[in-house]
């Protein structure tokens, strides 16, 4: 009787298991079945269109179905292939923007802020080789970030919502931040059990404050150093902002000294403004100084002057 039984323990469980085993192959041919009926609609779409070849249409179907295969979403890579032909993308630049999308989502990285960054550049009828810039600088970017979350861990860090952390460093790095800077703030916040929130708080705040140096006249090596001042008179992660704010001051009313020997006026006054160009009038603070020909001038062996005082006008936070 018991043998009876067990006989029939084991035919459930084998029942079961081949049911779960159909189950997953007729799953498996419906996905596949599925990213087959989206390459066809794409291949309409792009059939629809004489500025192809043949060999360029399959060679675009084809990084759109390992885009596919790897989870980016059907209609961000139908949009791109839409707004491609309607802006007169050759079949070349197109793959670039896919290649890049997809080399990010091969190392496991967030892709959504670069197709963000190609709809952005489509919205305002940018330059295919604009696009294409933005695109991997952006890449570039979110690597660099993923390195310094990755440091973080390794040290023993917990860091909740990696991937959203990774896109605050990312819009940091593209500020111009320096990386050594958003390291510090990273291990320094988690350790003091500051919310994701006041980390990319303050992050903004550095992307603002760094922005603003660059207005001022400061060079990327020059803001570096900036930064590495303030983390290192930080007891915590809140008085970063004002010690760079405060560094700030101090470079751009201290003398420069130029190539020459000769020392350069302050760039303020008594009463707080910038004295007067001997080209014009100064130009505001958050504009980029600009020659007479109105082009942003090239970058020589010294720095260009500030327009005015950061504490009589600064620039606006920039929006991510």
């Amino acid at each position: 009787m018991k043998l009876k039984k067990n006989k029939n323990k084991i035919m459930s469980s084998l029942i079961i298991l081949l049911a779960i085993f159909c189950f997953a192959i007729s799953v498996s041919s419906a996905e596949t079945a599925t990213i087959d009926e989206q390459l066809e609609q794409l291949k309409g779409i792009i059939g629809s269109s004489s500025s192809y070849s043949a060999f360029q249409s399959r060679m675009i179907l084809s990084t759109a179905q390992d885009l596919l295969e790897l989870g980016i979403p059907f209609e961000d890579t139908k949009k791109i292939i839409e707004n491609s032909l309607e802006e007169s993308f050759d079949a070349y630049s197109v793959k670039k923007v896919f290649d890049v999308i997809l080399d990010t989502q091969q190392e496991g990285l967030p892709t959504k802020p670069l197709i963000n960054k190609v709809n952005e550049g489509f919205a305002k009828n940018a330059n295919k080789s604009v696009i294409i810039s933005v695109i991997s600088t952006k890449a570039e970017n979110l690597k660099k970030a993923n390195e310094i979350l990755d440091e973080a861990l390794q040290e023993g860090l917990e860091v909740n919502g990696e991937e959203e952390m990774v896109g605050i460093l990312a819009d940091s790095l593209e500020n111009d931040v320096p990386q050594e800077s958003l390291s510090w703030l990273l291990k320094t916040g988690t350790s003091e059990g500051k919310s994701i929130e006041e980390i990319s708080e303050i992050s903004e705040e550095l992307s603002y404050l760094s922005l603003m140096a660059t207005d001022s006249g400061l060079s990327p090596e020059e803001i570096s150093l900036l930064f590495k001042k303030a983390t290192e008179n930080c007891n915590n992660i809140e008085e970063i902002c004002e010690n760079i704010q405060n560094n700030l001051e101090t470079e751009i009313s201290t003398a420069k000294i130029e190539e020459g020997g000769t020392a350069k006026p302050s760039t303020t006054t008594d009463n707080g403004t910038l004295p007067t160009s001997s080209t014009g009038s100064p130009a505001e603070v958050g504009e980029t100084p600009t020659q007479e020909t109105g082009e942003a001038p090239t970058e020589t062996g010294s720095t260009p002057e500030p327009s005015t005082s950061p504490t009589e006008e600064t620039p606006s936070p920039p929006e991510n």
